[in-house]
């Protein structure tokens, strides 16, 4: 399996994180874990079924967007796929399609759904692109284009949520409207309108996110790991890793747990 990724323009990181390639020769299932951010997703080769959580499985999408979560959902396919992302800070949402991002809070969406013909002509063009770089150029015209149409003023909240995602994920919320200039109020509605989540629950996730980026790296313990990603001890962080991912955190430094796979 091969995972890759590939920087966004500078003129749009303040949207696009990255993007991403995921490709495989056989079969795999994929552990979508608690994510603070967005993805948009299309399968340009081969098509994951969903396993719900009673173990029943449903067809995904070919493209779509996956909002921000707190939960665990898994992805299974038995041949050979590849999967263009493109990963998004949360307020490309509202930004690009018009809706609040609270309202793709633990939900995926078409994009045909989303934007009709729009979303029907964008999975069109992916797919007939030559390569991964084409893809890019593609999503980068799309992006531009909504964002010019969105007419949205580059707002604190922003700020605030790419702080949190890159540096303060223990700040609490107090702190943080006060250094965004708003009321405690404004700055939680503003903050679910365009992050999808809570503060204090978007900042959790991100502190989980932390953690998880720490496997294929020296660790000396559970304990330490806690201390490190801001836990106030490892109690708490083992409890919020088997909410985020479904697992105990030594489950998945193992390797062995399959949620891992892709990161090998």
């Amino acid at each position: 399996m091969q995972y890759h990724t590939i920087p966004p323009p500078p003129h749009l990181a303040h949207v696009i994180r990255f993007f991403w390639i995921l490709e495989g020769d056989t079969g795999y299932t994929h552990y979508n874990m608690a994510d603070a951010c967005v993805e948009m997703l299309f399968h340009y080769r081969g098509l994951f079924d969903e396993v719900t959580s009673s173990g029943n499985i449903t067809q995904s999408y070919t493209s779509g967007i996956h909002g921000p979560s707190h939960t665990l959902r898994r992805y299974t396919i038995d041949a050979g796929f590849s999967i263009f992302g493109v990963y998004f800070y949360p307020q490309a949402i509202p930004l690009l399609f018009a809706i609040s991002a609270a309202d793709m809070a633990n939900n995926t969406a078409e994009l045909k759904d989303l934007l009709k013909d729009g979303g029907r002509i964008l999975e069109e063009k992916i797919m007939l692109a030559k390569n991964n770089q084409e893809r890019c150029a593609i999503l980068c015209r799309f992006t531009e284009e909504r964002l010019a149409a969105s007419r949205v003023a580059d707002l604190p909240v922003f700020a605030a949520i790419r702080d949190i995602i890159h540096h303060k994920p223990s700040l609490n919320i107090q702190s943080l409207s006060q250094a965004y200039y708003l009321s405690q109020r404004q700055f939680e509605r503003q903050f679910k309108q365009y992050a999808g989540l809570s503060p204090k629950l978007f900042s959790r996730i991100v502190r989980f996110q932390s953690a998880t980026a720490f496997y294929n790296r020296p660790v000396a313990s559970l304990g330490s790991l806690a201390l490190e990603c801001g836990y106030y001890d490892q109690s708490h962080f083992i409890s919020d890793f088997r909410e985020f991912s479904g697992m105990h955190p030594k489950q998945y430094f193992s390797g062995r747990s399959g949620a891992t796979d892709w990161r090998d």
